[in-house]
């Protein structure tokens, strides 16, 4: 590390335990810029590179982390979480919350027992599939090799939520994309529970095209963490909604497809039959 890297790093050890000291009085970015005597537009730049995400997200995963770590004592209310946080009230708490951990505070603080998930499984190009929706959204997809054992993989992240057999419109707009024109399709809403890393390689995933294929380096990179091609596999195999969240896009540097929670062979089949309905005029011939 050069004399300049060395300065940049103190800075940014500096601003972060800066907001960790402060966060309660959520400073703003010309605050923070000024704790290491830089202007906010550098002090954003560096930042970033340094961190992977802006001062201000990085301000939000601190005081989500701090929130939850006291909203499931049972003597402080959601009022008493947001202002001991140092949000101004609990609809900061729940935007907070729904923007970054995917479900309300008080979904988070009853560990899911508010939820009611509907599920339901139906046939697919690729075999059996389990889908499952919150009010808000499909909250979960997977190949149901072992109906039993993909049922209680969906319990699993929601440990506490009340389960119903049923279908509903969220269930069937997730499974039209298997049937319908592509270009014709709803906007199908997702609820999703993850960490903040995890939601940020999701998202990531989501702008992959159909069809088309991209490396976890490549994932990497776009989200601002190029040395972190390890941890995006990670978060790539913990994706919980099968084909909506396009993990499937996603092959090794080397060009081999590399590994598929529902096996190498479904996910080349799925390559291909999404290939095809691209480019169904080069598939005919």
């Amino acid at each position: 590390m050069n004399r300049q890297e060395q300065i940049n790093y103190e800075r940014i050890a500096r601003a972060i335990q800066f907001i960790g000291e402060h966060f309660r009085s959520q400073p703003d970015l010309d605050r923070i810029a000024g704790q290491v005597h830089m202007s906010p537009f550098h002090f954003q730049r560096l930042f970033k590179d340094w961190a992977g995400v802006t001062p201000k997200k990085f301000l939000q995963y601190t005081s989500l982390e701090y929130a939850k770590s006291i909203i499931r004592d049972p003597q402080r209310s959601l009022l008493d979480t947001a202002m001991e946080t140092g949000l101004s009230g609990t609809g900061r708490l729940h935007d907070l919350f729904i923007r970054i951990e995917g479900m309300t505070p008080g979904e988070y603080k009853n560990g899911g027992s508010d939820l009611q998930i509907r599920y339901s499984y139906a046939g697919s190009p690729f075999g059996l599939i389990l889908v499952a929706s919150t009010a808000k959204g499909v909250c979960y997809m997977a190949f149901a090799d072992d109906e039993n054992r993909a049922l209680q993989e969906l319990q699993q992240l929601f440990p506490r939520a009340a389960y119903l057999q049923s279908t509903d419109r969220h269930q069937q707009q997730a499974l039209d994309f298997f049937t319908r024109n592509w270009d014709d399709l709803p906007e199908i809403r997702l609820h999703l529970k993850g960490s903040p890393f995890q939601l940020k390689v999701w998202e990531a995933l989501l702008k992959v095209p159909a069809g088309a294929l991209t490396t976890y380096g490549r994932i990497a990179a776009s989200i601002d963490r190029p040395g972190a091609s390890r941890a995006v596999g990670s978060a790539v195999g913990s994706n919980p909604v099968a084909f909506l969240i396009p993990c499937h896009r996603v092959i090794r540097n080397t060009g081999n497809i590399g590994g598929y929670h529902w096996g190498s062979v479904r996910k080349t089949a799925m390559m291909g039959w999404e290939a095809a309905q691209i480019h169904p005029e080069t598939s005919a011939g």
